[in-house]
């Protein structure tokens, strides 16, 4: 058996890239439109993953955008996407930065949760050993489900 991608659907596709792209730093690897299936696909990849995405096309996160308007609910029920950084407390200083609210601060420098435009819930783990607790990192509380 052998990861391919994960799927989530996404009502708004350019705040969605925003989010994945710009303050996660993924990378798009390829993009599909479908006239006739009124869709478009979009799969990232990690930074550390995209030439074996390029490569191999795994391991992606695959964006759906379903043209005709839809309300997606429920992203906890898909559970979380998890993603190994190389300094949690820069990528979350940039995810603040970029208005993304910190569900569950990095207090401990080893995890922290945040949620994507429609919900779904990105896990943040850091690479190696935690780093030293941090301030302020390390006094907030947290917010909201994660």
């Amino acid at each position: 058996m052998q990861y391919l991608h994960t799927m989530v659907r996404v009502s708004d596709l350019e705040e969605s890239l925003y989010f994945y792209c710009d303050l996660l730093g993924m990378i798009e690897i390829s993009r599909k439109e479908s006239e006739k299936g009124r869709f478009t696909l979009v799969f990232l990849a990690a930074p550390e993953d995209e030439l074996a995405a390029r490569e191999n096309r795994t391991p992606m996160l695959e964006l759906t955008h379903n043209w005709d308007p839809e309300t997606y609910q429920g992203g906890r029920n898909f559970g979380h996407l998890a993603y190994r950084v190389n300094d949690i407390y820069a990528l979350c200083e940039r995810l603040q930065a970029g208005g993304v609210t910190i569900n569950r601060p990095p207090r401990d420098g080893h995890m922290a949760f945040v949620k994507s435009p429609d919900g779904i819930s990105v896990e943040l783990l850091q690479a190696g050993e935690p780093l030293a607790p941090k301030a302020p990192w390390n006094e907030m509380e947290n917010h909201g489900t994660w």
